[in-house]
């Protein structure tokens, strides 16, 4: 085990070495802007993340193959747009620039805050006895690990504002009940995970919906039109709510999940633990309504951040509010509200004291400390990709390649999709770059596979968020499940593999048939009769 261990990291380093070789003698001085090599750096790095289970390293070498390829394998300019940004090329007459770890910490500002303060909610929950007190309440009321299971998605369907905030709310609260049924941790962050962004990309009021309108307006269509009516065709986030629902209620894993609920049954629930010993200990005077009164004000606080960060409160309409706000920034005002309020109300309680709540800052930003480092790698490793044209690579190759088989056109789109986002780690990003392209594929906005294709784009986008381990949603859920990172990316594949090969078929079907009842319809039976073949398999071999 030992030898494997050193062996893993000399072959990664001799394999990055040369690939780094042969992308120098293969450019030999050509433009890398808008080639295949602009996915060379987000490639390596996930490949690393998932063959040596590391993390930080791997996407720091993967931040360092993209500052090489940026500067043309300049030593100096190498360094400069590791730490800050650098410039590209011209194309069009517009500079394009590589961003850095600086610019990466400057564009997450908003959400390293919400973190923060996120996590300090989550220390002063638990030091009042909040969460414990839920933990007893509900060893008392949800009897079976089916119910623990299905609470849990039921809360995370409730949470569709944010996805960031869902994963870590949904984690901090259901925490206790998951582990009093000895669910692992892995299969909490899976379940985190499968009601964020899935839920998100179907929910018309929420930041996702704000987001991926604005990539799309015409005179007959407006964004957050075109978003509502692609939501019956987005077959990857309602088949994940579906293939959770279904793998609850039959009560079986399969893949690594399944090896990390036999542990979680020994008492080995896979948790990270980023707390002291004096944590542990139990606040007996709290009661359930000391968690769900902070959570409740949490929650229409940070609503009211968004709509008041939008506008609302200033003229604009909810769904324009919605449209203009800016997620880190309406988060982290309505975040900073709630710690106050929960600040005196815990006090006024006699739960914990004006000190007591001063030491929760530090331990709030302590256990967010490994998501806010994943989060800038992976935010700085996206813009790298980004700025080496990755868009125009895939604008080509989706033009390329958009005539002659219009019907399956909708199952292309959403691989594009599922690849650029696993490789980029965004799924906002992904839309971005895909809504025009699609649009510009399908001209008529009354074609039933206008709205399909959309579809497709953002069924891809949030499949390949969901899979990649260098995404922000999949971070978050690993950091709201207090999970290891890789361990969640790695139990939770073969399930998003699952689902997304169901909603490729589907696809095709709705493709062909235009008909979203019959599309629909087609794709869930597929779901059932794909989840009792794999059951069926599953027993075989255990038996």
């Amino acid at each position: 085990m030992k030898a494997k261990k050193i062996l893993l990291p000399i072959i990664a380093a001799i394999v990055i070495i040369a690939i780094m070789v042969v992308a120098y003698f293969a450019l030999d001085g050509k433009e890398v802007y808008g080639t295949y090599w602009s996915l060379l750096a987000p490639i390596v790095a996930i490949a690393l993340a998932l063959i040596t289970k590391e993390v930080y390293s791997s996407l720091f070498i993967g931040v360092t193959i993209g500052a090489v390829l940026s500067s043309g394998f300049s030593f100096s300019r190498t360094f400069e747009a590791i730490v800050s940004s650098i410039e590209v090329t011209q194309v069009e007459g517009e500079t394009i620039y590589s961003g850095g770890l600086i610019s990466a910490i400057n564009a997450n500002a908003g959400i390293f805050i919400f973190l923060v303060l996120l996590g300090i909610v989550v220390a002063l929950v638990n030091k009042s006895g909040g969460s414990q007190a839920f933990g007893r309440w509900a060893q008392k009321h949800i009897k079976t690990k089916v119910g623990a299971l299905l609470a849990t998605f039921l809360l995370g369907v409730l949470i569709f504002v944010d996805d960031y905030f869902n994963c870590l709310t949904v984690g901090s609260v259901m925490a206790p009940v998951t582990d009093s049924h000895k669910i692992s941790r892995a299969k909490l962050a899976f379940i985190i995970d499968a009601t964020a962004a899935p839920i998100c990309m179907i929910a018309p009021v929420s930041s996702w919906a704000a987001a991926v309108s604005s990539y799309y307006s015409s005179e007959n269509l407006t964004g957050i039109e075109l978003f509502i009516r692609a939501i019956p065709y987005n077959f990857y986030s309602l088949l994940t709510i579906g293939f959770v629902i279904l793998l609850s209620v039959l009560a079986f894993d399969y893949g690594k999940m399944s090896g990390a609920e036999i542990k979680a049954q020994s008492g080995d629930l896979g948790m990270i633990n980023v707390s002291d010993d004096n944590d542990n200990q139990t606040n007996e005077k709290g009661r359930v309504f000391d968690l769900l009164i902070p959570i409740i004000v949490l929650v229409i606080a940070c609503v009211a951040g968004l709509l008041y960060n939008g506008g609302f409160f200033s003229g604009e309409s909810f769904i324009a509010a919605f449209e203009n706000t800016s997620a880190g920034d309406g988060l982290s005002f309505g975040a900073m509200i709630s710690i106050v309020f929960i600040v005196i109300y815990l006090i006024a309680r006699g739960l914990v004291s004006f000190k007591d709540a001063m030491s929760c800052i530090s331990k709030g930003f302590v256990a967010m400390v490994p998501a806010i480092i994943i989060l800038t790698l992976a935010t700085c490793l996206k813009d790298m990709t980004v700025g080496l044209g990755s868009k125009v690579f895939v604008g080509n190759v989706m033009s390329g390649v958009a005539s002659g088989f219009t019907a399956f056109l909708p199952a292309l789109i959403f691989i594009v999709a599922c690849l650029i986002a696993f490789a980029t780690g965004t799924s906002w990003g992904t839309a971005g770059i895909l809504i025009p392209i699609v649009a510009s594929v399908f001209t008529n906005e009354a074609d039933p596979l206008f709205f399909i294709g959309i579809s497709a784009c953002l069924a891809g986008a949030v499949c390949g968020d969901h899979c990649s381990p260098i995404s922000d949603t999949t971070i978050m859920a690993s950091a709201g499940a207090q999970c290891n990172h890789i361990e969640h990316v790695s139990t939770q594949l073969p399930y998003a593999i699952t689902i997304a090969a169901i909603s490729f078929v589907s696809f095709i079907i709705a493709g062909f048939v235009k008909n979203v009842y019959i599309s629909l319809a087609a794709a869930f039976a597929l779901l059932i009769v794909t989840v009792l073949v794999i059951k069926m398999i599953t027993k075989k071999k255990e038996a």
